[in-house]
């Protein structure tokens, strides 16, 4: 949150459906086995239909999500009234680990495309990742009514979805429950409710989001969106504007991520094409409290190790503070990488060895029997 916050201030899955191929797909650039995984996705309000058009950028072309993940899955929640997208590179072992991957408002799991690439290329295969489109967001589709994004819901959406994708928790991997923003205090959330069903956490890390900071940001997010465009004319003019604005510092990830949060394109009267914002962020307001809520006390208290990564070396609260000085949970700040907000898709390589480092250090080890402690269990 501190990049943002400085802004403010100034089933098997053998067995679940394959998604269907999305209108506008290249069907060249995605035959692997990826062949479902969209090269464009998206939606948000209307630019000037006189404005001169920007021609369209092929530095900025979009990248495929194939040769980033394994699998593109769409799975069924009737209970939760949903169709979830959701991107997979399993283990190479059948019970090796798996890192769940949450975004934060208004993003996807294609921002961690290039982040677990690179943290499967390091760990050899040893763990997986799953990453997923939230309600309202990236690809996931409502069976019914959507709209609540409150944080109660969407804890119940991870749950819900964990225990379709692995429906037994005797034989599933260990997770570990990775977060950014918003998807940092839903994973926070969940990690209890998902032990109390018999999954095994091996830990939690929280990307960019510190209560305090959160919270005291929020009164400032309506003037930072009033800064934010409307909609863009092509993709290309999207992904160059996230890029010159900063918004996401590294162009291979931008041009991977930023489709899948904007519509597809929607022919006007004039024949033009106009792509707006998949999950308009004002539209959010309602729940933005409830997201950040109670959210340091809660990291401390759950019963797994925790990892926080920051971007920028701004103060803890001072329950996190405090926690710091007791160890109860690992810090890492990557100020000097040239990162913002999105640490995930800024530099997913050193985010790669931080949560690889993170991953060992807390893995279970026995001897004679005896299941030895990780940092932060009690």
């Amino acid at each position: 949150m501190s990049q943002l916050y400085r802004s403010t201030i100034s089933s098997r899955l053998s067995t679940l459906q394959e998604p269907p191929a999305e209108e506008g797909e290249n069907d060249d650039e995605l035959e692997d086995s990826l062949g479902s995984l969209p090269s464009v996705m998206g939606l948000p309000s209307g630019l000037s239909q006189n404005r001169a058009k920007k021609m369209p950028n092929p530095a900025y072309a979009p990248i495929s999500l194939a040769g980033y993940f394994a699998q593109a899955l769409q799975v069924t929640l009737p209970d939760r009234d949903i169709d979830v997208r959701a991107y997979y590179t399993p283990p190479r072992s059948e019970r090796g680990g798996v890192f769940v991957m949450h975004h934060g408002a208004g993003y996807s799991g294609a921002s961690f495309a290039c982040l677990a690439r690179e943290l499967v290329q390091l760990m050899k295969g040893e763990v997986g990742v799953l990453a997923f489109d939230a309600r309202r967001h990236g690809l996931t589709t409502a069976i019914a009514s959507d709209e609540d994004l409150s944080m109660n819901v969407l804890v119940d959406d991870l749950c819900a979805f964990i225990q379709k994708v692995f429906p037994d928790p005797s034989t599933s991997p260990v997770f570990m429950l990775v977060g950014h923003s918003m998807g940092g205090s839903a994973v926070v959330h969940a990690s209890p409710k998902l032990q109390e069903l018999k999954y095994v956490i091996s830990g939690v890390a929280v990307l960019d989001v510190v209560e305090g900071t959160a919270m005291e940001a929020l009164p400032h997010m309506h003037a930072l969106l009033n800064t934010r465009p409307e909609g863009f004319d092509s993709i290309e003019e999207a992904i160059e504007w996230h890029v010159n604005t900063h918004a996401i510092n590294n162009p291979t990830s931008a041009r991977i991520s930023v489709p899948s949060i904007l519509s597809f394109p929607r022919t006007r009267a004039n024949g033009s094409f106009e792509y707006r914002w998949r999950t308009p962020l004002r539209s959010t307001a309602p729940y933005w409290e409830s997201w950040f809520a109670s959210l340091s006390s809660l990291f401390l208290s759950i019963r797994t190790a925790r990892l926080l990564v920051l971007a920028g070396a701004e103060r803890l609260d001072t329950p996190l503070m405090i926690g710091q000085m007791q160890g109860k949970f690992w810090l890492e700040v990557m100020s000097d990488r040239g990162v913002g907000h999105l640490v995930h898709e800024d530099d997913p390589t050193r985010l790669a060895e931080i949560l690889s480092d993170f991953w060992r250090k807390n893995e279970r080890l026995e001897i004679k029997g005896t299941v030895i402690k990780r940092v932060g269990e009690r």
